[in-house]
């Protein structure tokens, strides 16, 4: 057996532990990814975990300095049992790999409930924090990450942007993050005004601890004709400065903005019914997590129905998809979801399938859970709604009803709720 074979058969057993371990080190908080790479690094085979480290923090795509202040800590830990080894022996060594993954185990499996930023009762909407922060006098977050989620054939690029905020500016599901771009306005020299985004965690961020949130940002470029380029003086300000941003950036903010998207909780049987494009899923993020995916009191309770339409231009596009499928895939009687792919699927006339189209697709049955006190929301670009609202129209009249009176009436009740920019 050559050199290299021998090399290849020793570290056969470390690629494929660090290939089966990493894939379940992403889940839940920072912290707990932080204790599960140290684990990884220290426990398994100790003196030797540093690298694989680095590929499960590569894996999880960690904070740079978050994940080797973890490996250091499996590194000493892993310091720590072969000492023991030499000091006490077999039986001591067991003991301190005991002592070890019982610190890891607590943390990782342990299950908080998500109940400590709710109101009491906890549908009560009277508390909702409003423009806790305004521009004059900004909260100074701190990017957590900021990564890609669409394929290489979406059309533009898409951010999922990760906020600390340390517990400082809570919000509820629904609401908006004002982001005030750094630099001033080449036109007249004043500071960048704030530039609105829908919120896309819930309330408790996607880590659970209430110190984060999320945001959905889609790069705003402009095509030149003449150029035939991309042309940078016409990009967008904020969003290009927000999927630029890197993990340890400073980012000023404002709000939390708005109420019209809030869930109505009250009623544990109401049905909601989301229609989003593009980024406009972000609100909608935020009410599948806190129903389908934390431990909730609004979780524990849900026994309706939410039906979520996106819209995009192709599979490539479509934003937080394994979260949705996962969604659907657990509670098949609670939670519905229907793409319109405009660039890979026809509607019923032959043309290119847009939101519009696949919401009238179970026009009956919309129409049908608006009467019985639905809740309708829509969220995305304001070009949406006339193709939307000219098909509800339609359905209306063919169902005979007075389409202005209909919808004054949805708006009367509350069932009626836009955002869209």
């Amino acid at each position: 057996m050559t050199l290299t074979d021998l090399l290849r058969k020793l570290m056969s057993p470390i690629l494929k532990r660090a290939e089966k371990k990493a894939a379940g080190l992403g889940v839940g908080s920072l912290e707990k990814q932080w204790v599960s790479l140290a684990a990884f690094v220290g426990i398994p085979l100790p003196g030797t975990g540093a690298w694989t480290g680095a590929m499960g923090a590569f894996l999880l795509d960690m904070p740079t300095g978050f994940a080797l202040s973890s490996i250091f800590a499996g590194v000493v830990s892993a310091g720590l049992i072969m000492s023991t080894i030499t000091l006490a022996g077999r039986k001591g060594g067991l003991a301190a790999i005991g002592v070890l993954l019982a610190i890891a185990a607590n943390e990782l499996l342990s299950s908080k409930k998500q109940d400590f930023l709710e109101a009491d009762p906890f549908w009560d909407q009277s508390s909702v924090p409003v423009n806790t922060y305004k521009s004059k006098t900004p909260f100074s977050g701190k990017i957590v990450s900021t990564k890609r989620i669409v394929g290489p054939r979406a059309t533009g690029e898409t951010c999922h942007i990760i906020v600390h905020h340390n517990g400082d500016f809570p919000y509820w599901e629904g609401q908006s993050w004002g982001v005030i771009p750094p630099g001033n306005r080449e036109k007249d020299g004043k500071p960048h005004s704030v530039r609105l985004y829908s919120i896309a965690s819930s309330r408790y961020g996607d880590d659970k601890t209430g110190k984060t949130g999320s945001l959905c940002v889609r790069r705003a470029t402009y095509w030149c004709p003449e150029l035939k380029a991309e042309d940078p003086k016409k990009k967008g300000v904020c969003s290009n400065y927000l999927c630029d941003s890197k993990s340890g950036d400073k980012v000023l903010m404002t709000g939390p903005a708005g109420k019209v998207m809030l869930l109505p909780e009250e009623d544990r049987t109401t049905d909601y019914i989301m229609v989003a494009t593009g980024t406009g899923i972000a609100p909608f993020r935020g009410f599948v997590r806190r129903l389908f995916f934390e431990n909730t009191p609004a979780a524990a309770t849900y026994k309706g129905e939410a039906w979520l339409f996106l819209g995009v231009a192709n599979s490539d596009a479509l934003l937080y998809d394994d979260e949705f499928k996962k969604a659907k895939e657990r509670f098949p009687d609670n939670f519905r979801l229907d793409y319109a792919l405009s660039r890979e699927e026809t509607n019923k006339s032959g043309g290119k399938m847009y939101i519009q189209d696949k919401v009238e697709e179970y026009a009956d049955e919309v129409f049908s859970k608006l009467e019985k006190g639905a809740h309708i929301y829509f969220c995305g670009l304001k070009g949406m709604m006339p193709g939307i609202q000219n098909m509800l129209r339609r359905v209306a009249e063919e169902k005979g009803l007075d389409y202005e009176v209909w919808l004054k009436g949805l708006k009367s009740k509350k069932q009626w709720h836009v955002e869209v920019y």
